[in-house]
């Protein structure tokens, strides 16, 4: 009887041990979190900055703006960087340049230091944690639930944004900027430990294989890399952009960074102040779309393992459209239900994209996607650059946002026809059965 007992305690001991991937994914989640927090500071300290030092907001915002392009840039050769050094490295290194960013601004007293720290250290250290960060470790340690982890990674920036702002803010009103400066120098630093001692860059430094891997899975193995990451990069660049897939993915992206960051993002608070509606109170319907932004993300993930992709973009790109063609009729002084119903779409919709993009780039580019999808994502940061100053440039002409919601819920429609053209693996295959 013991005996039979001992040996079912065997049978039920392995599964109940957690797979390494999820401690990687974990602590990918924990750094991206920090990520988000840091790249989300400057905009809390644009007024102390200004009071302290007289330099023109402008010039702070200069900074803000390069941390922004650099946050898009460097994502494709952080990408290629973590296959020639290593996940570890890369993303411990880019802790450091934004701990010494963040923390060197406290000595500084010409505007030239602040667009080094903020713009140049802290862009690229973040940049170095971006959305091809999410690609590569969904793509090394998961087979099986990727697009679900996908979308909690993913989520991972707006919950960063959520902790740190208001942290932040309070420190810098109660204490002056130059604290929570150093708290996000410190929070940098702290996490080093955490990923030297728990990140991993593949499965098979520990013994194990993928979540999911079995005979004949998609697994990616270690492969030998040579040569200037940066060049391999530009390379990867160019052999996609040889397929209509990588444009169709790129556009469709640029959309989503111009629709959400660009104009949303941006210009949501004075467009609504427009017409009549208290600043705080926009501010803190802006606030609501990060909130449901998470769940929204996570939800995507999980259908992005269960519905083709394609059909997820069509349908989130459409939704998206219909929703900005209405803003113009829903804009009041006071928060009717229209405008709650509008919050919680948007939000749920905000960066849902991500997964079944990240799923499309896996299935057409192989163990070259994470590259690939850093330059999509470049695009991304690229379109969302245009439309916040197209958006600005209309209201100044038009004295209104109107023509900007119209433009951009038809960019939406042009995103999801460009979105179900990809031909994907599995659309090949049952059209070529």
């Amino acid at each position: 009887m013991l005996s039979r007992v001992t040996q079912l305690e065997d049978r039920v001991r392995p599964r109940l041990r957690l797979h390494r991937a999820w401690i990687v994914a974990a602590v990918g989640f924990v750094t991206l979190i920090g990520a988000a927090g840091f790249r989300s500071v400057p905009s809390v300290l644009i007024d102390p900055l200004h009071a302290e030092f007289g330099w023109s907001h402008a010039t702070i915002s200069s900074a803000v703006s390069i941390n922004l392009v650099l946050f898009g840039l460097i994502s494709p050769f952080a990408a290629a960087l973590m296959d020639r050094l290593g996940i570890r490295r890369v993303v411990a290194g880019a802790l450091v340049l934004i701990a010494a960013g963040s923390g060197l601004t406290v000595f500084m007293t010409a505007p030239w230091q602040l667009l080094l720290c903020w713009g140049l250290l802290v862009g690229v250290g973040t940049g170095s944690m971006s959305m091809a960060f999410v690609a590569t470790i969904t793509g090394r340690w998961f087979v099986a639930r990727r697009g679900l982890v996908s979308g909690v990674l993913t989520a991972a920036g707006a919950t960063g944004q959520l902790i740190f702002l208001p942290l932040v803010a309070a420190l810098a009103t109660n204490h002056g900027w130059r604290v929570p400066a150093v708290v996000v120098a410190c929070a940098a630093v702290a996490v080093i430990p955490l990923v030297l001692l728990a990140m991993r860059d593949f499965p098979s430094d520990v013994g194990t294989t993928a979540y999911g891997a079995g005979p004949g899975t998609d697994e990616v193995k270690r492969t030998a890399q040579v040569g200037s990451s940066a060049a391999r990069a530009v390379r990867i660049l160019r052999e996609a952009a040889r397929t209509p897939t990588f444009w169709l993915l790129a556009g469709g992206f640029a959309i989503c960074g111009a629709t959400t960051v660009g104009l949303v993002g941006t210009h949501f608070v004075p467009a609504a102040h427009d017409h009549g509606m208290p600043t705080t109170v926009a501010a803190s319907l802006l606030a609501l779309i990060g909130v449901f932004d998470v769940a929204g993300t996570i939800f995507s993930g999980y259908l992005t393992d269960r519905i083709d992709p394609r059909y997820l973009l069509l349908t989130y790109y459409t939704l998206r459209g219909v929703a900005l063609l209405l803003l113009p009729s829903l804009l009041a002084p006071t928060t009717e239900p229209p405008m709650w119903a509008f919050i919680l779409f948007y939000g749920l919709d905000w960066i849902a994209t991500v997964p079944p993009t990240v799923a499309i780039c896996r299935d057409r580019f192989g163990a070259d996607s994470p590259i690939v999808f850093g330059w999509v994502f470049a695009s991304h940061q690229l379109g969302a650059a245009i439309a916040a100053t197209a958006a600005g440039a209309l209201r100044d002409a038009q004295g209104n946002y109107d023509l900007a919601w119209v433009l951009a819920g038809g960019l939406c429609g042009i995103a999801a026809v460009a979105s179900i053209s990809i031909r994907t693996t599995r659309a090949r295959a049952l059209a070529n059965p």
